[in-house]
Parts: structure tokens; sequence; C-alpha cells
């Protein structure tokens, strides 16, 4: 199929500018330059002004912030997404919404191709195109780093001075990195070697642990349904609240992570994330989960909680296992009602109290005090049942004539 127009996903910087100019010259036809505003702090109006230079037909700038928190970061934490233990999913989240707006905007403006920057060694080619081909199959995807010859930045940048693209002249970012309303990411330069340590300078949502205050902060939180509803009692819409709970971890150090993680593609990859809101609130939700889910449905929810991030991680946000893996995350969140009180302090990000009307604790059994409810001389019979197997394999193992 040959493109007669192309919705590029675009972010102004150096990649996908020159992938805007080389889509121009080698279809020959009008292209549309997609910026999705998930949060990331940018100039806006530049991007706008840029892409048309760069040759673009329209600029089309979708915020979707709100969309993202509600339907995409706070699904994900009612269900306690974390990937191999310690990723909070930031970048993951982002790309299905960043995904979905590219494939309306391209059938709002009957396009029949869609690209993006994302290379051929990383998982975002597979975010992306998962969510294409399960929203609009017939779409075109042209992906310019698996099929171009510039690739290097060496060669980008010659590509660009060639065509009059303007390139950065701030400070030189050695770092890849990826930013939205959850995190922002830094992969390449120094620590492409696992060992060396990330330089300070880098990080910019949080201060340093050691920098941070010397007095702990105390908050409250609400939740309905598993959703936070509230701050210390003011109620708030999702990005106001999400961006509330980000300055709150991040001027207490909140949320620094460093990991080497499994890439879908089957490499291993170093990464280091900034995510002080999204810290707080899985740690305040598990948390108010404690006293309002039943054991075996927390149980049963958290091994499913690994299959669950691993679709959102390698781009399966629209298939039907997902789906049904949402539903059932939801399903036990009924009861996720409550409020949890937080201490924060040098990185450190702490429960110290929870209470809910939903709570299946019950002092009476739980005291260590006199009590009328519990029968303790009923554990007898209970640990005996439940030794029986295992007595049973005792008196197979003990050798023959003997007692």
């Amino acid at each position: 199929m040959t493109p007669d127009k192309i919705v590029l996903a675009y972010s102004g910087g150096l990649d996908t500018s020159v992938i805007l100019k080389w889509l121009a010259e080698e279809y020959q036809c009008p292209i549309i330059a997609y910026a999705a505003d998930v949060g990331q702090q940018e100039d806006w109006e530049a991007i706008r002004k840029k892409g048309m230079a760069t040759g673009a037909e329209k600029v089309i700038i979708s915020d979707l912030k709100e969309e993202f928190v509600r339907d995409y970061i706070f699904p994900a934490f009612r269900a306690n997404a974390i990937y191999e233990g310690s990723y909070l999913l930031g970048t993951s989240l982002a790309r299905p919404i960043i995904g979905k707006e590219q494939v309306r905007i391209a059938m709002e403006e009957g396009a029949n191709s869609v690209s993006h920057g994302a290379t051929g060694k990383g998982n975002d080619q597979v975010r992306f195109e998962l969510a294409y081909l399960a929203l609009n199959p017939k779409l075109q995807i042209i992906a310019p780093w698996r099929i171009w010859d510039l690739n290097s930045r060496k060669k980008l940048v010659a590509f660009a001075k060639e065509y009059n693209i303007p390139i950065p002249t701030t400070k030189k970012n050695p770092y890849s990195s990826d930013e939205n309303l959850l995190h922002i990411s830094f992969e390449g330069g120094i620590l492409e070697d696992p060992w060396n340590e990330p330089e300070e300078d880098m990080f910019k949502l949080s201060v340093s642990p050691e920098n941070a205050p010397d007095k702990p902060t105390y908050f409250e939180m609400d939740f309905d349904a598993g959703n936070p509803v509230s701050i210390d009692g003011e109620r708030m819409e999702p990005v106001e609240l999400f961006t509330r709970l980000n300055k709150l971890g991040g001027d207490n150090g909140i949320g620094r992570l460093d990991m080497v993680e499994n890439r879908f593609v089957g490499m291993k990859s170093r990464g280091v994330y900034e995510t002080p809101g999204g810290t707080i609130l899985r740690e305040a939700h598990r948390d108010l989960e404690t006293i309002t889910l039943d054991r075996e449905v927390l149980r049963i929810r958290d091994s499913l909680v690994p299959e669950y991030s691993r679709l959102i991680y390698n781009g399966f946000w629209f298939s039907p296992e997902f789906e049904m893996l949402q539903k059932t995350m939801d399903e036990c969140q009924k009861t996720v009602n409550g409020t949890v009180r937080m201490k924060l302090y040098k990185g450190n990000c702490i429960a110290v109290g929870r209470k809910s009307d939903n709570s299946l604790y019950s002092e009476a059994h739980a005291t260590f005090e006199e009590d009328e409810v519990y029968n303790q001389a009923d554990a007898a019979g209970f640990i005996r049942l439940n030794s029986l197997r295992l007595q049973i394999q005792a008196m197979n193992r003990q050798p023959e004539g003997r007692g």
C-alpha cells in the first residue's frame, strides 16, 4: 500500500524531526505531526511551529493528561502493577493511550498510514504497533528506524543540517529520556555500564534522599473503590491529585529506581526512573488492601499481578486477556475504601495508619489481652489437621522395623 497521508507520533526532538522530513521526502505525501501531552514539560507552541517549519501539513497536539491518569494510571495501580518487582511501568502505560489517539487522528484525517520514532531495539516499537494493529489493522505502519540508513546520531545531525532542521543548542544531554505524569526514565550515556552510579544532576522530579527535609511529612489519602480521591480531606480530580502526589514525593526524595530489566525483544537494559507519586500511591493502596480484602482474594489477586504487569510491559493493553484481567482486578476493588496515613522521610515511604468502613480487621480477635471471641484451644486441632500430610510423609520415611 502506498501512503497517501501519514500521521507521525512527533515529539519535536532530533529523531522525530528528522523522521518528519524523511517521510515527506521519501513518500512525497502530506504528513501530520501529532504530539501527545501526557504531562511532560514542553513548550507546545514551539513544537507546533517547529513541526510546521519542518514540513508537516498540520500539527495536532492532543491533551491526554486527564484520560491518562483516569483510564491508564489508576487502573494499573488498582491492580498494583509492577514489572520484575521494581518498575512501575511509567513508559509502558503511556504508549497505548498515545497509540490510540494516533489511530483516532488517522481515521479522522483520512490517513492510511501511521509512523513512530521508536528504534528496532526497544519495547516501544512493539507497544505502538500492537496498539495500531489492535485498533485499526488496515493502517500501514512505517517504522523508519527499521528501514532507513540513518542509523547513528552523527547521520541524524548531518541530515538535519542538510535540511535546515534546528538542532537544540542547550547543554548536551547524554541520556535518552521519556517523561509523563507518572514518571521520567533515563537510559544511555554512562548508564549503559550497569556499574556506573547515576549522576545527581541527571534527576529532574526528585531531590536526593540525602537532601530531603530532616523532618518527616505526614498526610492522609482517601480511596474509593481502589482509586485515590482526596489528600488531607481535599477532594481532587485525577490530574490535580496525582500532581500533588508527585510534589510530595519529589520533595522527600521518594521514587528513585535503578534497575536492569528484561526487554520484550530479548536483551537486558539498564534504566533509571523517577516515579514519586506512583511510589506513594502503590504503597498506600496496598496498605489499605490489607484491611479491606479477604485473605484468599488478596492471595489470588497477587498471583495475577506478574502476568497483568507483563502484558502492560509487552504492549498488550488492548488484548482480550488484559481486558479479562482488568475486570478481575476491578471486581476485588469494590471494598477498597478508606483512608491511609502516610509518612515520607528521606526516600522512605511508609504507611503508618489505615482505617475503613469495610475493614475486616477485628481488634477483639487479634488482641493479646483476654477476649471472649476466640478459643485458643481450637488451634490444636487446626494444627494437627494441617500437619496430617506431613505426619504421613514422616512415617513413610522411617526405616522398616522401627516404630
